[in-house]
């Protein structure tokens, strides 16, 4: 019998981080649980979702904030984790224009709590989550990899693109394999109340309007949660591995040439208009939507679109799903959540 993995995951009680544990219990993976079940939407959502975990054999759940000096250090002394998975961090494209600090203490110090633990005791790899938001101002599409990244739009996208440049120093200096994925709008059931899709269904089923920005015109890489979760699981057992001097590089890889680091794009590859996403609300509800029109919001940006050349190529796996099947899916789940 294989020996049992050990996993370290941070943002566990999240709405990525619950699906991403659940997959790896599933995994035979022992999985400890980082979250600091903070108060930044309903702390029982998250709540909730950990329950659900804690009723599966293998997990542990530690709720204290990844920034606690030593916290992260002393858990990778004691559970020696081959897999750390760091999804922890506040979200939030306008939240982090009106708290800032915030994303300084959890993305920022947190990430270096993390780092500093990995340099303490090395897992074989580690998985940083980043966003599809380090793109910014770049309108070339779709986004690979490969392309400069410089200009972000919010003060969250530049704490997650910091993170990136954190991680490739540690890679570096101390040879930590070091994945960073950007996800593209990640959706589906048991998401976060903050995001577009919650809202919308939220809103309409209580006779509200709903607030389209930039007028509708808008385009999104939607990638559902499951597919997500699937890629990253892929991706665990494909550690990026330092070049030799003078070793070729493929021109469509991210990996560094002085580091074991590499970013991954995780998307649909098909970008859907935010018009035809709203429609597909409205047939999974059976109802038609009062649509408020309004500026773009500040830190926004009109589009994106991941290319997931290096992914396909890395793992074989592409994120599929339709959007229309994917919000009906959080539709039927919203609906047996909130008993509606």
């Amino acid at each position: 019998m294989a020996e049992t993995r050990t996993a370290l995951v941070t943002g566990s009680a999240g709405f990525i981080g619950s699906f991403l544990c659940q997959r790896l219990l599933d995994d035979g993976f022992a999985v400890v649980g980082v979250d600091n079940m903070s108060d930044y939407y309903d702390p029982e959502l998250k709540r909730r979702r950990q329950a659900r975990l804690l009723k599966v054999e293998g997990f542990r759940a530690v709720n204290e904030p990844i920034e606690t000096p030593g916290l992260l250090a002393d858990l990778m002394h004691d559970c020696e984790p081959e897999i750390v998975i760091h999804l922890a961090a506040q979200a939030g494209v306008r939240y982090s224009i009106e708290n800032p600090r915030t994303y300084v203490e959890s993305n920022l110090l947190g990430t270096f709590e993390l780092l500093e633990a990995a340099r303490a005791h090395p897992p074989q790899h580690m998985l940083l989550a980043s966003t599809s938001s380090a793109y910014g101002a770049n309108t070339d599409m779709p986004y690979r990899e490969t392309m400069k990244a410089d200009h972000q739009m919010s003060f969250y996208a530049a704490t997650k693109k910091a993170n990136e440049a954190m991680a490739h120093s540690y890679a570096h200096l101390f040879d930590l394999p070091v994945t960073m994925f950007r996800f593209f709008t990640v959706y589906g059931p048991w998401g976060r109340p903050d995001m577009a899709l919650f809202k919308f269904v939220r809103a309409m089923l209580q006779g509200e309007a709903i607030d389209v920005y930039n007028h509708g015109r808008m385009m999104r890489d939607f990638t559902y949660v499951e597919d997500l979760v699937e890629a990253i699981r892929r991706l665990v057992d494909v550690p990026p591995v330092r070049p030799c001097d003078g070793e070729a590089i493929a021109e469509h890889d991210s990996l560094s040439p002085v580091a074991p680091w590499r970013i991954v794009n995780i998307g649909n590859s098909a970008p859907v208009q935010l018009m035809d996403m709203i429609e597909a609300v409205e047939a999974a509800l059976g109802m038609t939507a009062e649509k408020n029109f309004m500026e773009m919001q500040a830190g926004d940006v009109p589009a994106t679109w991941a290319d997931t050349g290096l992914l396909e190529s890395l793992t074989g796996y592409v994120p599929r799903t339709d959007i229309r099947d994917g919000v009906r899916s959080f539709v039927e789940w919203y609906r047996d959540y909130y008993k509606i």
